[in-house]
């Protein structure tokens, strides 16, 4: 499997992926807005769901700066609607069943867990400019504190 890494300035992979309320986002339709785009392993897990919490807790304030934030997994939309219920997520999941997009984006390859080499989803967040470029391409993000740093990248702690 060859790794697929994206750098600032890269033109970010076109998708078009269903959503846990049973609608569609594409990439193309954000075009004029700043994307976060973050790739976690499962939904409804400990981490997974600390991380979109944390997403959630900061939603107002992206948003308010102008960002989009997308969180996409492998999980099927029925899952994901499950999750978004739960946790009162306020913003789209994604579902990439098939991994074709978190292949484009480099989200799925080797990866270390406790300790072993194997591969999975790799925990990562793109900042995606009004153009359609990568501005930050940021792999094997830690679930806590994630959002916070992206804040201070961004310039907005």
């Amino acid at each position: 499997m060859t790794e697929t890494k994206l750098a600032p300035g890269d033109a970010a992979p076109e998708f078009t992926l269903p959503t846990a309320d049973g609608g569609t986002v594409s990439l193309d339709s954000l075009r004029g807005k700043r994307v976060i785009l973050y790739f976690y392993p499962a939904a409804m897990t400990p981490g997974c769901t600390k991380q979109a919490c944390d997403f959630r807790d900061n939603l107002s304030q992206l948003t308010g700066e102008g960002f989009v934030v997308l969180g996409v997994s492998k999980d099927k939309p029925e899952k994901l609607a499950k999750f978004v219920a739960r946790d009162a997520l306020t913003f789209p999941l994604l579902s990439d069943p098939e991994l074709a997009v978190h292949q484009a984006y480099g989200a799925y390859g080797p990866k270390k867990l406790y300790g072993k080499e194997m591969i999975g989803v790799i925990r990562s967040t793109f900042v995606i400019d009004a153009d359609g470029k990568i501005e930050q391409a940021l792999y094997n993000v830690k679930a806590t504190g994630h959002v916070a740093s992206l804040k201070k990248r961004l310039g907005l702690a």
